[in-house]
């Protein structure tokens, strides 16, 4: 299969066009999609459109952008102004929007083809979608951010867009066997995307490799006033920083979090294999009791959210809504706001306990999820994101191992809060190491 880097290379040479790479994966699209459902909305006519322009741009000897001509998928709750953003639920059915989201503006001025809206679950929470695990269509693909992921696992398109909320990208992209990443919570604008929890969505993006995911994260990560939640950073050099040498050997930190004992046999045995592998360069540490509580913490702030942004779906059509998501809203509509305010008061305590760490190793190693995918009636669990969704720091998901049934099971790298650029340096340094090994 034809890496992204070299697509980039032949468009950037005229050895093929935007067209052509469209054309390309619109065939691939028409083939796998059928038995997989990723897309909520795809014109294939106007995908082309956008190639066309992109061509005639290029033929003038104007500047191209550094996704030009590079198909993305972009989860249906992001607004966009040529297609409908229905976020996963009939009660937004034919939903138009005058502009586009943050997110899409940036890809468009990169060059990218936005080739359709992917599948979401229901209002980006955990009633499934439509879509099928690309490798077992018995299987779910995970969520929300269920067919971004799917689409480029299965080579619908090298690149996708998705968000988090608890474990939306890095439990579909383990799942689904691709390179998930979500970066530091405010590095990535929202503005025009559905919200959740204005506390804890993220923004997230989906590649075949590490490499590919800085590429796409590095495009995203441009100051947004609109945006209430944004940190203030210079532009980092993600791309460059990622693919480099590191100036010394990384060293990981394992973590079996306090929640080890849900995560499967097959898992722990994985893990342990991974970590014998890895020798000198992991060590082994406990995290401080006060993560015991971070699961709590993170319902504490997520459901009284959820209920305040959901509150008019819920209020014009609460019985279009799954009983799961009726019973989020009415039980967050109970948290008290004091409750709410002691958990948020905890997110930065929770972050310095992590600082010790930090100081010794360059990213920590746990689990992305319990296993493999479940069945297609469920998302799977979160709960392996939970905490570092919470703390808002940057994770990643990458497909280094597969389970007992020879479906791809995740390895999560967390990193410090606003050191993007190492923590993707190391995780492409762990890639090649496990790949060199195989």
């Amino acid at each position: 299969m034809t890496t992204l880097a070299a697509t980039q290379k032949a468009l950037r040479d005229g050895r093929i066009t935007a067209t052509d790479v469209t054309e390309a994966h619109l065939k691939r699209i028409a083939e796998v999609d059928p038995g997989i459902e990723a897309w909520a909305f795809i014109d294939p006519d106007h995908a082309l459109r956008q190639a066309g322009k992109l061509d005639k741009l290029r033929a003038q000897g104007q500047p191209i952008g550094p996704l030009h001509g590079v198909p993305v998928g972009v989860k249906d709750i992001f607004d966009t102004r040529d297609m409908p953003t229905e976020d996963g639920t009939p009660l937004h059915a034919g939903r138009r929007t005058l502009e586009d989201s943050t997110v899409v503006r940036l890809l468009r001025e990169a060059g990218a083809v936005i080739m359709g809206k992917t599948v979401t679950t229901e209002l980006a929470t955990f009633q499934p979608g439509k879509t099928h695990h690309p490798v077992d269509p018995s299987r779910t693909p995970g969520g929300s951010s269920s067919g971004s992921a799917a689409a480029v696992a299965s080579g619908m398109v090298p690149l996708a867009v998705g968000s988090q909320t608890n474990g939306s990208v890095i439990r579909p992209a383990a799942f689904c066997g691709v390179v998930g990443y979500k970066p530091t919570r405010g590095l990535i604008s929202r503005r025009g995307m559905l919200s959740v929890s204005r506390t804890l969505d993220q923004v997230g993006v989906f590649a075949p490799t590490v490499r590919d995911a800085a590429l796409i994260a590095e495009v995203l990560m441009d100051a947004d006033p609109g945006e209430t939640a944004e940190r203030l950073h210079a532009r980092s050099d993600l791309l460059a920083t990622a693919t480099s040498v590191p100036p010394l050997p990384p060293r990981v930190a394992f973590v079996r979090s306090p929640l080890w004992e849900q995560a499967g046999a097959s898992t722990q045995e994985a893990f342990a294999e991974l970590v014998d592998e890895l020798g000198e360069s992991v060590g082994t540490v406990e995290l401080p009791q006060v993560f015991a509580e971070a699961v709590e913490l993170h319902r504490l702030i997520q459901d009284p959210e959820l209920a305040v942004s959901l509150a008019p779906e819920y209020e014009r059509g609460k019985d279009q809504l799954s009983p799961r998501l009726r019973a989020m809203i009415e039980s967050g509509s109970e948290i008290t706001a004091a409750a709410h305010i002691r958990a948020l008061a905890r997110i930065p305590v929770l972050t310095r306990a992590l600082d010790a760490i930090f100081d010794e190793f360059d990213a920590i190693l746990t689990p992305a999820t319990p296993g493999e995918a479940p069945g297609i009636e469920t998302t799977g669990s979160p709960v392996f994101c939970t905490t570092w969704s919470l703390l808002g720091t940057p994770a990643l998901s990458l497909p280094l191992m597969t389970g007992p049934n020879g479906l791809p099971l995740g390895v999560q790298l967390v990193g410090k809060v606003g050191d993007d650029a190492r923590l993707l340096r190391t995780a492409n340094w762990l890639w090649n190491r496990i790949a060199t090994a195989a």
